[in-house]
């Protein structure tokens, strides 16, 4: 099983548009996204090209291959724009050697097995380190990166997890 991880696209047009590209190009199975879709929120700046209206039809084109959950960013009102469930705080996918845990990661995290793996947004800091025999991962932010990290996404395949700057299509590690 091949994914893609991308989270706080914060309605950027701009940046989803390369997170897309590079969904297309890598032969991924399933875009996962771990929130803040289509808001900006009210402690991030603009991202560049906010434009929510147009965010929303890019990725309902990929609605059937979209996994998503909910930010702290996400409305409502949001779910009447995408063609694809934004599931509230979770979503757990079992590959056949691996829980994967998908959270945006701002609330309390789930009881997870050793071996498991949580992956989560909201901090727009790439991230990647072992806590309790549980693996902890952040993609980074598609749109507003912080700490001078990339406008990045990662991709999962074969249990390995591998880091990609999607404005350069390179893959870079933290």
């Amino acid at each position: 099983m091949k994914l893609m991880i991308a989270s706080d696209l914060h309605g950027s047009a701009y940046y989803t548009k390369l997170a897309l590209d590079f969904y297309r190009n890598c032969g991924a199975e399933k875009l996962l996204i771990l929130g803040d879709i289509l808001y900006h929120g009210p402690r991030n700046d603009l991202p560049r090209d906010y434009a929510p209206k147009e965010v929303a039809p890019m990725l309902n084109e990929f609605a059937a291959q979209i996994i998503a959950v909910r930010g702290n960013c996400e409305a409502e009102v949001d779910s009447l724009m995408l063609d694809f469930p934004v599931t509230p705080d979770y979503a757990v996918i079992f590959d056949g050697t691996a829980t994967l845990y998908l959270s945006h990661g701002h609330r309390e995290e789930p009881k997870m097995a050793e071996g498991s793996v949580y992956l989560t947004g909201h901090t727009h800091i790439p991230h990647d380190f072992v806590k309790d025999g549980v693996r902890y991962l952040n993609p980074g932010s598609v749109s507003i990166p912080k700490n001078g990290s990339a406008h990045s996404v990662m991709v999962y395949e074969n249990g390995e997890f591998r880091r990609f700057d999607i404005e350069t299509c390179e893959e870079y590690t933290i």
